[in-house]
């Protein structure tokens, strides 16, 4: 028999008894949209968070060639970073909007879990749609794969052993914004921060909005719905995978 998911009015607080984390999107701007404002609280407390992102988002803007946007919007997440008090950025560089969740991604994953040790990983949704009508991105759904993939075989020190030594010690991948969420994080203090870390993203939303600040009205929209949910002001909701 298969047991149904929790209401979202039932779930629990993300654990937060770890030290560790390493954040894995596919995009410039993908933990910008409600997860980094999770990250600026857990950053405040002291704890550690470095990203890794598998394109440099040089396809995401259909107006610049990609070798001109890939630099720019390497500089965005830059300073995106530096708001939610993260220092330790990289690329992977795979090929934006072409990311397969093949051998190679898996490897490069694993070898980044490897070198961070996270006790904990963070991504965003990786299912099929983000649980209204649309579809989600191509490149989204396979990173979320091949993250849950690599873990595994960062675990194992028979699969990829160019990759450097084993980590078996990540506890679970969290991934923000999932149809599918189990857990919630309150970020009312820390909501500000968040949005001044996703206007770092300017040529993008130029890009994406209709108008100025129509993404940081919705993202705070969505946040102030899952707050009160939960009885705070701002929330961010999270599937978690325990591994």
């Amino acid at each position: 028999m298969v047991e149904s998911a929790p209401s979202t009015n039932e779930l629990p607080p993300m654990r937060e008894d770890w030290q560790r984390a390493l954040a894995v999107v596919a995009h410039p701007d993908d933990m910008e949209y409600g997860a980094a404002a999770a990250v600026a609280r857990w950053t405040s407390a002291g704890k550690e968070v470095a990203y890794v992102l598998v394109t440099r988002g040089e396809a995401g803007i259909s107006s610049l060639p990609p070798g001109q946007c890939g630099p720019l919007r390497e500089e965005e997440q830059h300073r995106s970073c530096a708001v939610v008090g993260v220092t330790d950025l990289s690329f992977l560089d795979h090929r934006d909007g072409l990311v397969e969740a093949d051998l190679k991604l898996r490897a490069d994953l694993t070898g980044a879990i490897r070198h961070h040790r996270p006790e904990v990983i963070l991504s965003i949704n990786h299912r099929d749609t983000w649980g209204v009508p649309g579809w989600n991105h191509v490149d989204h759904r396979h990173v979320g794969v091949a993250l849950l993939d690599a873990v595994r075989d960062a675990a194992n020190p028979w699969v990829f052993g160019d990759r450097g030594p084993a980590w078996e010690g990540t506890r679970f991948v969290a991934f923000g914004g999932s149809p599918q969420a189990t857990h919630w994080v309150d970020t009312s203090a820390t909501h500000a921060t968040g949005m001044a870390s996703l206007a770092e993203h300017r040529l993008y939303l130029e890009h994406v909005d209709d108008t100025p600040g129509a993404t940081q009205q919705w993202l705070t929209d969505v946040a102030a719905e899952q707050g009160r949910r939960f009885g705070v002001d701002f929330a961010a909701s999270f599937e978690v995978v325990p591994m």
